[in-house]
């Protein structure tokens, strides 16, 4: 029971939530770049939301299924078709065996996540199935999925409880973000100018961009001093400052230390927006504090705990619901008890 790549895709590779624990050792923690994606696809296939699952770069994978399973696609819009037929989006759904998943342009977005029921039979490296392409480490033999790879189902199920129900709210990918961010710890490394451009221009994601960070161009962000420090910690949304004045955002695959100077940090609660921009995206940053990036994260954990009340809670009397049954599409109303 397993699936068969036909066509690798651009960059495919297998994702959770990433190695925890390790930084101090030096091994970047990785995982998905857009957890928000991941968890989602997770939940709508009653997966746990940290589970493994194949994350899909700008050019998506064609995708053979062996085995009957129940499948969740999230994040970026890379034009998914199943069997030929357009296949939606931010759903759980059945595939039977043999059927085909292919993927075409991507029309919003960067990166897009599958899920799939019952997981993925991948063995763990340090606590997790993340595959860290620098040093070989995790996913199938630390590398991108290729052509006539095989990547086994630990438990798959075709059919889920609720299917009809099991949707999540669709995420737009705008051509311009807003991130807000937290000051970094040296404003003092930055001239007044400097500081202004960064946080009152717009910036533009060049062609330099991989799951390590991404590096943005525009206005030069000018520096007191020569744009080096002792090395510092750095963390998921770190954004630093070389000496050419061009800020580049950590992202997964990060180093664990840098020699920049950190001119903010992204909030957990945006990094889904600069995992989904590509080049050409235009970014701008806001300055806010530390509880209300704090504020903001609960908000979105508390969006994501009660997504499968949409299918766990009885519907409320008079809801109508689209189905299909037998290939047809059928309205149900949910009518009160006697």
């Amino acid at each position: 029971m397993s699936l068969l790549v036909e066509q690798a895709g651009l960059l495919t590779t297998i994702q959770d939530r990433g190695r925890i624990g390790f930084q101090q050792f030096g091994v970047p923690q990785s995982g998905a770049v857009d957890q928000w994606a991941l968890s989602t696809a997770n939940l709508l296939v009653d997966n746990d939301p940290g589970e493994g699952a194949l994350e899909m770069t700008i050019i998506g994978p064609r995708l053979v299924f062996e085995a009957g399973a129940c499948i969740a696609l999230t994040g970026a819009d890379l034009s998914p078709t199943l069997n030929g037929v357009p296949a939606p989006m931010n759903r759980a759904l059945p595939v039977e065996p043999g059927s085909v998943l292919a993927f075409g342009r991507c029309r919003a977005g960067c990166r897009a996540y599958l899920a799939v029921g019952g997981g993925l039979d991948i063995p763990a490296a340090m606590g997790s199935s993340s595959t860290y392409l620098k040093a070989s480490l995790g996913g199938l033999e630390g590398r991108a999925l290729r052509t006539g790879d095989r990547i086994p189902f630990r438990a798959p199920r075709p059919v889920l409880p609720a299917m009809e129900l099991r949707t999540a709210p669709a995420v737009e990918y705008p051509r311009e973000v807003v991130l807000r961010a937290v000051p970094g710890p040296h404003g003092d490394y930055f001239t007044r100018q400097g500081l202004d451009t960064f946080w009152n221009t717009a910036f533009t994601l060049g062609k330099q961009f991989d799951r390590m960070g991404c590096r943005l161009e525009g206005g030069r962000i000018e520096l007191r001093r020569d744009g080096n420090i002792l090395s510092d910690g750095v963390v998921f949304g770190t954004v630093q400052v070389p000496e050419g004045g061009q800020p580049i955002v950590m992202l997964a695959d990060r180093q664990t230390t840098g020699g920049y100077p950190q001119i903010a940090t992204v909030i957990t609660a945006d990094l889904p927006l600069i995992a989904q921009c590509k080049s050409g995206s235009r970014v701008r940053f806001r300055p806010v504090t530390v509880q209300e990036g704090q504020q903001a994260y609960r908000r979105q954990q508390e969006a994501l705990r009660d997504l499968p009340d949409r299918w766990r809670r009885p519907a409320p009397a008079g809801k109508s619901y689209q189905v299909l049954l037998n290939g047809r599409p059928y309205t149900v109303t949910v009518t009160p008890l006697a």
